[in-house]
């Protein structure tokens, strides 16, 4: 797999998923192919240095959403987590509203950011809780694929490491105990499921036991958000992939003091939230990548 990018473009090759990032015209004979598309860390609400127009990222991103919507038609979108900054309702409204321009179904996941009401999560549930269990975690299956939203922000642990818990362990199991090994598996998350950097809190305290869960199946792409920046790992059969934000960018792990807000020149910032462009070539070439950013 290649990735990169705020918005992500995916596609299945022989029912294993594939990036090719928000593509151009060299995509068009792929019209056909099953893609779908992945966006994280919107904090509409946030109006620090870093980025004083959140709506305005997020916008530029969903144009870029748009254009390719009018190419290759995406299944759906994912956002992994982080859709607000402080979990209020014009917020999700404003989030809702740029999002839906791009008219495609979404699947959501919470980031921290979007459970931090008074109700601990209930205004994100009331808007995107709709046949989910406990704090939000769901499966669903499309063209052979079972994908899995998890919720690991609800109880972080010290540090700010992620926390599944017992009782969405025990349904993970339960979810997978009848698929078959060769089934492609897709789970996507807001805290990476594996450790980054656990002095910041990147990574999950017990994802350990999911990722084992896990361990049977021949193709399984692991999704998440929350550290703003590409990070990756393949390790046997699971792909790990981590989002750029829509919003802002974060020091890369032990470059900084702490983790939080990058303020780079504003003529720079678009530049931090690009996405990749991936020219899909006929034969056994290796793609050809393309880095795009926002300020392109």
């Amino acid at each position: 797999m290649v990735w990169a990018g705020t918005g992500i473009l995916w596609t299945l090759s022989g029912g294993v998923p594939k990036s090719l990032g928000l593509i151009g015209d060299a995509l068009a004979a792929e019209a056909s192919a099953f893609t779908f598309l992945q966006i994280s860390d919107s904090h509409i609400g946030f109006n620090k240095p870093a980025n004083p127009d959140a709506l305005g990222t997020l916008r530029e991103a969903i144009g870029k959403v748009k254009e390719l919507v009018v190419k290759t038609r995406p299944a759906f979108m994912i956002h992994t987590g982080d859709i607000t900054h402080l979990s209020k309702p014009d917020e999700f409204d404003n989030a809702d509203q740029i999002i839906g321009e791009a008219k495609l179904k979404v699947h959501y996941v919470p980031g921290e950011h979007d459970v931090i009401d008074e109700g601990l999560g209930k205004a994100y549930l009331a808007r995107y809780g709709k046949g989910t269990m406990g704090a939000g975690w769901y499966s669903f299956d499309d063209h052979g694929v079972h994908f899995i939203g998890l919720v690991n922000v609800v109880d972080l642990k010290a540090g700010g490491l992620g926390r599944l818990g017992a009782d969405q362990l025990a349904w993970l199991a339960d979810d997978l105990k009848d698929k078959s090994s060769s089934t492609p598996i897709v789970v996507f998350a807001h805290i990476p499921l594996w450790t980054v950097y656990a002095q910041w809190g990147w990574g999950t305290d017990d994802g350990l036991q999911a990722l084992n869960l896990l361990k049977r199946f021949g193709s399984v792409t692991v999704l998440n958000g929350h550290i703003h920046q590409i990070v990756q790992k393949v390790e046997g059969n699971m792909t790990f992939h981590t989002a750029r934000s829509t919003c802002f960018p974060q020091p890369a792990p032990g470059t900084a003091p702490a983790p939080g807000p990058m303020t780079v020149p504003a003529d720079q910032l678009r530049s931090m939230l690009g996405i990749a462009s991936v020219e899909v070539r006929i034969g056994d070439k290796p793609l050809a990548i393309t880095d795009t950013t926002l300020a392109g």
